[in-house]
């Protein structure tokens, strides 16, 4: 490689999920914090689970509430 055109290269970067170090990679920061990882999602899990961090649901429950989605009749 080049000298000062890559990033500075972390062999033992930690994965760290809900506080616990989860997995050890090669990354360009010593450490990650990840929301979602292979041992929580469903897809490999084959459990279901909800992961709402952003709020989107009250958003959308919010946004849409009451009498949004009743269709004005046009005559």
């Amino acid at each position: 490689m080049k000298k000062d055109t890559h990033p500075e290269w972390f062999p033992e970067c930690k994965v760290f999920f809900r506080g616990e170090q989860v997995m050890t990679v090669g990354a360009t920061v010593p450490e990650l914090t990840v929301e979602v990882w292979s041992g929580s999602h469903p897809f490999f899990t084959g459990k279901s689970s909800f992961i709402d961090t952003t709020g989107r649901v009250e958003r959308f429950q919010k946004k849409f509430q009451g009498d949004y989605f009743k269709k004005n009749k046009k005559k």
